[in-house]
């Protein structure tokens, strides 16, 4: 990567500006992760073993998890012992509800630098179309775009379900990949993960939440993405400092 001498200067007179107050609080700030999603966000172990790899490659000082929730209903316990357990994770909670009533008021008191949701289980339980699913997806990213235009997202593919019938869930994870490629941008990017392939039903505790199992395989899809996210986002604060 080639750095401009012009934007070191940029930022050096910004330094030069800034209080002493304000640089540390530019040097101290950690950067700000959103989980989103429904109960496979709630009650569920991956963000407790995504954290683990966040303190494996030595970032777990350099972040937060954020969000309204902060909780560990399945009494998870990573290797980290102090993990960090807000969340934005509400059980039985719809996309289409979420984009239309909450998200926003969610990012004002709990700003995020990235974000990663996995949502629709239960728009295709309730019987909402993959078209009004893809279309609350679309609201969601303008509204965290609106809030932070440098927004990181990872999107996930739904897991299979083995209630139910999973026809809703293959056709919304079918449209995902399009949809990402159509809002993808340099300043905003979104990246896919793959939590659907390879994810047994067998993965399932219940039919519909992952067990253990199944929580690893959403963390190895999930986190080394958002290490990628996280290195490039600490990567341009020092170069901004």
């Amino acid at each position: 990567m080639v750095i401009r001498a012009s934007s070191i200067s940029c930022a050096l007179a910004g330094m030069a500006t800034a209080s002493p107050v304000e640089i540390a609080e530019r040097q101290t700030q950690k950067l700000r992760i959103m989980p989103l999603g429904d109960s496979i966000t709630e009650i569920t172990c991956w963000r407790a073993f995504v954290w683990d790899q966040l303190a494996d490659a030595k970032l777990a000082d350099k972040v937060q998890y954020v969000g309204s929730q902060n909780s560990n209903p399945q009494n998870c316990k990573p290797t980290t012992a102090n993990w960090d357990q807000h969340h934005e994770g509400h059980s039985g909670w719809l996309a289409i509800d979420i984009a239309n009533s909450y998200l926003t008021n969610w990012l004002q008191k709990t700003p995020a630098d990235i974000v990663m949701f996995m949502l629709g289980t239960n728009d295709v339980f309730r019987g909402r179309s993959t078209t009004d699913i893809m279309a609350a997806y679309t609201k969601m990213v303008n509204i965290m775009r609106t809030a932070n235009p440098k927004v990181k997202i990872i999107v996930d593919l739904v897991i299979p379900l083995s209630a139910g019938s999973s026809s809703g869930i293959t056709s919304l994870n079918a449209q995902i990949p399009a949809w990402a490629k159509g809002l993808n941008t340099t300043e905003s990017p979104i990246v896919i993960a793959d939590c659907y392939q390879g994810f047994k039903t067998s993965d399932l505790r219940d039919g519909v939440h992952p067990s253990i199992s199944g929580d690893r395989i959403i963390a190895s899809r999930v986190g080394p993405l958002l290490l990628d996210y996280v290195k490039q986002s600490l990567g341009a604060q020092t170069v901004s400092s």
